[in-house]
């Protein structure tokens, strides 16, 4: 899965900005924290879940589940706007 051709990321040092263009399908605005920030980043080129979790987990001082759990929840906030290329 990667970030569709369609949406754009972008960080402006304190919050992550994710922004339909042309035919997105979604019009809207995504804010969000650094924390999505990293995972939009990581989105850039085909990756999978378990990927994104390792790389997060690698990344911050957190307890495993809790990441997994902010991943998936990103993910699928993703796919329901119809970001998500898989």
């Amino acid at each position: 899965m990667k970030l569709k051709r369609e949406f754009i990321a972008h960080d402006t040092g304190t919050e992550s900005l994710l922004v339909p263009a042309g035919g997105a399908g979604f019009s809207g605005l995504v804010r969000g924290n650094q924390t999505l920030g990293a995972i939009l980043a990581l989105l850039r080129e085909d990756t999978s879940e378990e990927a994104v979790t390792a790389a997060m987990r690698q990344r911050y001082d957190a307890p495993e589940e809790l990441i997994a759990r902010d991943v998936k929840k990103a993910l699928s906030e993703l796919r329901r706007i119809g970001a998500l290329d898989e």
